[in-house]
């Protein structure tokens, strides 16, 4: 990702927030909504400037679709919604954490998240030890 000076839609992001944002070529930022309360990890979506500003001063999560070239916001048409209850750049600026309260489905598929229907590897269980690789010293 690199910095972009100014989206080229128009935002009422602060611009002290705007500065820091690390974008795509595109003009976005991946945003990972994850379930305050469990950790869950929902979902990831797309925010510019301006879907950034919504999701900050409406409470609701606000997307940009990369397929549709609009705005959506969570739940308006599903009924999904998200509740945004804090909003946090990662240490790069370059990926927002949206932690919500997610009311039912995630995933435009129905799933509870985007990341349950097709696990590459499973979390392991049994006597490996920790889980967790050794490290070279």
């Amino acid at each position: 990702m690199t910095s972009t000076p100014t989206p080229s839609r128009p935002s009422g992001l602060d611009p002290e927030i705007a500065s820091r944002l690390k974008r795509g070529a595109d003009g976005l930022v991946p945003a990972i909504a994850q379930q305050y309360d469990t950790g869950e990890v929902l979902m990831l979506g797309w925010m510019d400037d301006e879907a950034l500003h919504r999701t900050l001063t409406t409470g609701r999560c606000t997307y940009w679709s990369r397929s549709r070239r609009e705005y959506w916001v969570k739940g308006d048409t599903s009924g999904h919604f998200q509740w945004v209850k804090s909003v946090a750049l990662d240490c790069d600026a370059d990926t927002l954490l949206v932690k919500v309260d997610q009311v039912g489905a995630a995933c435009h598929t129905g799933d509870r998240t985007c990341f349950d229907a097709d696990v590459l590897l499973a979390e392991k269980t049994g006597d490996a030890g920790s889980g967790v690789p050794a490290v070279d010293q």
